[in-house]
């Protein structure tokens, strides 16, 4: 059998189980096993164990669940509300400033909590209830919390710009760098959008608390109780981005960090411990079945040879490299409302990255434009993987409906998109901080 046929029933088996609901990584796993049995018989069943070996060799690997670690501490500790606190002091009387303030937590919370469920999960209990409480539009404060969340996939240090950048043998550090100002780009956007549309209907964000004018004392006390986890977090980015650092050395320096910061503000216990050790391990295991069963996949479909099919396909369509990635785009936005995230960067990552190198682009630039895209198609309905996150988080006293949630994420969709498209134009928005910190 070519090539051709063989792909396409390869990927069919797999979102065949994918649609019965049968988890990523058993299902990858599965279609891995049959096809290697079925291509070239069990005496070469060892390549799926090595698969399944190489998947986790990289050392870069156990910076995810440090990360994830320093952010359940911050969790678990109060020191999430603390912030939020802090910034509803400082914005409470703009309109809109709320929500504008939870953009600006999720950045901070992008560089700490390493987990897309985790992040919206910690903003829809200390953001979303004040917002509703104070009158906010529904469908504002619910979207802001969603977007808020999904920044974390492109805030560094994201976890998944370290498995995207093990799927395609990428440099940690220089992606790190790549989509530092593609983010700040896209929580900019989200900020104006929402203060654009407060300032033009005063009653979609109103100030929290005109009653009182809180004075400036007030406003500096407030930063001691977040001035710690502050430093802590531009320690980490600071020693990433000047090299000081890898990404597993800040990510330590992180986790211990987190714990001595709680210690401090006498917050930290066996509870709080024990709480953040039990997540940490619930999502580094979830991770690392993934990473063996789409790692087993892969090693499939490079030794059937689909990424030379997938590199032809692309010199093939209409409209050049531009067009191919274009299609590109598409086809992510696509599966991101039928897919788990981990599932589409481990799979299709390295197929697109391989192309991209063909074309002759640039890898950084596309990985900042994929994770943006990312976050584009896990808002988009009916499917998108945040609108069921949010789901499961809304708090069940405001009857926060799935048409809620599918109407809040549109607007921010149209945001997303305009950043895609900027970023697209500019290449320079990701490449420039690689060249300019290390050389390109």
């Amino acid at each position: 059998m070519s090539i051709e046929p063989l792909t396409l029933i390869l990927f069919a088996s797999l979102f065949l189980l994918l649609a019965t609901g049968f988890p990523i990584a058993f299902a990858s796993g599965a279609v891995a096993v049959v096809f290697a049995i079925a291509l070239w018989g069990t005496g070469h069943l060892s390549i799926i164990g090595s698969a399944a070996f190489s998947s986790l060799t990289n050392v870069n690997l156990v910076a995810i669940p440090l990360f994830v670690f320093l952010g359940w501490i911050f969790r678990f500790s109060g020191i999430g509300d603390d912030l939020f606190e802090t910034v509803y002091i400082w914005l409470g009387r703009i309109p809109g400033g709320l929500a504008i303030g939870c953009m600006i937590i999720s950045v901070l919370l992008g560089a700490i909590c390493g987990d897309l469920a985790a992040a919206i999960f910690l903003l829809a209990t200390i953001v979303l209830p004040p917002m509703l409480k104070r009158g906010y539009d529904k469908y504002l404060a619910v979207g802001s919390v969603m977007v808020g969340g999904l920044l974390g996939l492109i805030v560094p240090p994201s976890i998944e710009t370290i498995v995207y950048c093990n799927a395609i043998g990428e440099s940690v550090g220089k992606m790190y760098l790549a989509t530092f100002i593609p983010a700040l780009l896209m929580a900019t956007l989200y900020i104006l959008y929402i203060g654009i549309r407060c300032r033009l209907n005063p009653k979609l964000g109103p100030p929290a608390y005109p009653e009182k004018k809180i004075d400036w004392k007030v406003k500096i006390t407030s930063l001691r109780s977040v001035a710690l986890p502050l430093l802590l977090i531009f320690f980490i980015m600071g020693g990433i981005y000047g090299g000081i650092m890898s990404p597993l050395e800040a990510a330590s320096a992180g986790a211990v960090g987190s714990v001595l910061i709680a210690a401090i503000y006498r917050r930290l216990n066996w509870q709080i411990i024990k709480d953040s050790v039990y997540n940490t391990l619930s999502v580094a295991g979830f991770l690392i079945w993934i990473l063996i069963g789409v790692g087993c996949f892969t090693s499939v479909y490079q030794g059937i040879g689909a990424p030379d099919l997938a590199v032809k396909l692309a010199h093939a369509l209409p409209g050049g490299g531009w067009g191919t990635i274009a299609m590109m785009q598409v086809s992510l936005l696509g599966m991101g409302t039928v897919m788990d995230d981990w599932a589409i960067i481990l799979i299709f990552g390295p197929i697109f990255a391989s192309v991209i190198r063909s074309l002759g682009f640039s890898t950084l630039w596309y990985g900042a434009v994929f994770l943006i895209n990312m976050q584009i198609a896990f808002l988009t309905p009916p499917y998108g993987f945040a609108l069921f996150i949010m789901r499961a988080a809304a708090p069940k006293e405001y009857n926060i409906s799935m048409l809620d949630i599918y109407r809040s994420a549109l607007p921010f969709v149209g945001a997303a998109v305009i950043a895609l498209l900027i970023l697209m134009l500019f290449p320079a928005l990701a490449t420039f901080l690689p060249e300019l910190v290390i050389g390109g």
